[in-house]
Formats: C-alpha cells, structure tokens, sequence
C-alpha cells in the first residue's frame, strides 16, 4: 500500500502523478501512539481504487515534512493526511479525524 516519502525530489512526481489520479500523503510520527493507531486504521481499511500512497516518517525525514507543509500550503500536524489532485492538496487531516472512507470521497 505505502511508498515511502524520503526525498524531496519525490514531492515533483508527486504533484505530477496527481494530474492523473489521487494521490494521498501519510505524514507519521514513530513516536505517537495517536499516528501508530491511525496507521493501523488506514492499512486495515479498504483502500480506494486509482489512489497511490505516500507514507512519510516525518522522525526521519523532518526536512521533507517541513516542505509537504510549505508547498501544499497546510500547517504541519502529526498524524496527518493530505490528498492531492491537480497538483494542489484539496483535503487534509489530521489525528483521529483521519478515516479512509474520507480520503475516498474527496
């Protein structure tokens, strides 16, 4: 389900990738009980057809969370999921709000 995010060059397909279908980021926190029970929660969901997965471990990978949030215009949350179409985010969330049935049907 996920590809992992790990570089910020990965942001340019991305964008790219969302001109012919949705594209979802899963910004995570190794160190939050909260993302660990989202994570759980997104991977034993239903995942919607056409979509493609981007997982971040924004631990890991802080410079390229920092970008996700200046480029796609979100203030920075942890857990948090964006979707991007049209190269532009046009859903986020964040924390427990965060379901798959929602990502769907945006």
């Amino acid at each position: 389900m996920w590809i992992d995010l790990e570089s910020e060059e990965q942001l340019k397909t991305i964008q790219s990738r969302s001109f012919d279908h949705p594209v979802v980021i899963f910004k995570h926190s190794t160190r939050c009980g909260t993302s660990s029970m989202v994570k759980s929660r997104l991977e034993r969901s239903d995942v919607p057809e056409g979509y493609e997965f981007y997982y971040l471990d924004l631990i890991r990978y802080r410079p390229v969370s920092n970008l996700v949030a200046e480029v796609f215009k979100v203030e920075h949350q942890s857990p948090q999921v964006l979707v991007i179409r049209n190269g532009e985010c046009v859903y986020d969330e964040s924390h427990m709000a965060i379901r798959m049935e929602e990502l769907a049907e945006k």
